[in-house]
């Protein structure tokens, strides 16, 4: 009897808790365990964050189209009336363009898609509103053309973040050249580009020996009369050649100087094609007939002289990579070792 109550005893001993411990409770077996995995309830927030982006995304995507159907078939009509706006239907394909290439060229400075942007998508979103509404209150045309831009901006930070929507700034920026220039805005840049066309023409055709004298905005080759009027200010050179810088400046990856210098040569550079246009014409007037001069002025001069721009382009950026040649950086530490192994 008394080894039996020894025994439970010994038992009851062995079965009783450490002080300071406490045993350890066996799971419910419906309930699940969740140890060893610590992180399932992150991922399943990140999911549902995931979704919920992508969902105000497309949101806003089919949303900004069906609201600016009206606006894109102005543009549309816009292109086809104006011949000085007509590089229009190529501002979209160019734009998805530089996204491609710089995706191909440059794979290391695509950020990916990442976590929504609210706090950018959402103030820009407003911004392209605010835009359309003073665009209808006050009847600027121009500002709901412009509106597109910040509405594709808050597009791509809801759907990939701010890092995407920061890649991909130069290809939504170049949007701006698709919409036509306000009346006065064309006004007012027209007229100081006319007399400047006007007389550098003049001093350009006397270098060569033509008979050229300036009155005002005409300018007197013999017996011809060449008149600079408004469509020949230099204007649609004028973009055509910043469509051109903007795109080397978007799809090149230089020092931000080089870019700068380059952005602000776009306007000698058009002053100088639109004046080379001029003069030639003038040529052809003295030494062939009025027909081909007419004809090479209105039909061909505008597209001949954007390949001009950009060969003056690629002079300047050639110069100055001869000017500052970039040099090779060697880490004279590292030669050294490897030259010890």
């Amino acid at each position: 009897m008394s080894q039996v109550k020894h025994s439970t005893a010994k038992e009851a001993a062995q079965a009783k808790p450490a002080v300071g411990r406490r045993p350890k409770a066996k799971p419910h077996p419906q309930a699940p365990s969740v140890v060893g995995n610590p992180k399932a309830p992150a991922v399943v927030s990140a999911a549902g964050d995931w979704r919920l982006a992508l969902a105000a995304g497309v949101a806003c995507l089919v949303i900004g189209i069906w609201s600016y159907w009206s606006t894109l078939a102005n543009l549309v009509s816009v292109w086809n009336r104006e011949p000085d706006y007509s590089h229009g239907f190529l501002v979209i394909p160019l734009a998805i363009v530089f996204v491609v290439v710089n995706r191909v060229l440059y794979p290391q400075s695509f950020p990916g898609i990442g976590v929504s942007s609210p706090l950018v998508g959402v103030p820009l979103l407003a911004l392209a509103l605010v835009m359309r509404y003073f665009s209808g209150r006050f009847y600027y045309d121009f500002l709901d053309g412009w509106s597109i831009i910040p509405w594709v901006a808050a597009t791509v930070a809801l759907l990939g973040g701010w890092r995407l929507l920061l890649w991909s700034l130069p290809s939504i920026g170049f949007l701006w050249f698709m919409v036509p220039l306000p009346f006065g805005w064309e006004t007012m840049a027209s007229l100081p580009l006319q007399k400047i066309a006007t007389k550098l023409s003049c001093y350009a055709l006397q270098l060569l020996g033509q008979p050229a004298f300036a009155e005002g905005n005409v300018i007197l080759v013999g017996e011809h009369q060449l008149e600079i009027a408004q469509a020949c200010s230099g204007l649609r050179l004028f973009i055509s050649v910043m469509a051109v810088a903007y795109a080397y400046v978007a799809l090149v990856q230089r020092a931000w100087w080089e870019k700068v210098i380059l952005a602000i040569s776009v306007f000698p550079i058009a002053i100088l094609a639109n004046a080379t246009r001029i003069v030639v014409t003038g040529l052809l007037f003295q030494f062939t007939t009025g027909e081909i001069a007419h004809k090479f002025s209105h039909d061909f001069a505008g597209l001949a002289m954007i390949p001009l721009a950009g060969l003056m382009l690629a002079f300047v950026h050639w110069y100055l990579s001869r000017l500052f040649p970039e040099e090779e950086v060697l880490d004279m530490a590292a030669l050294v070792r490897e030259s010890r192994a």
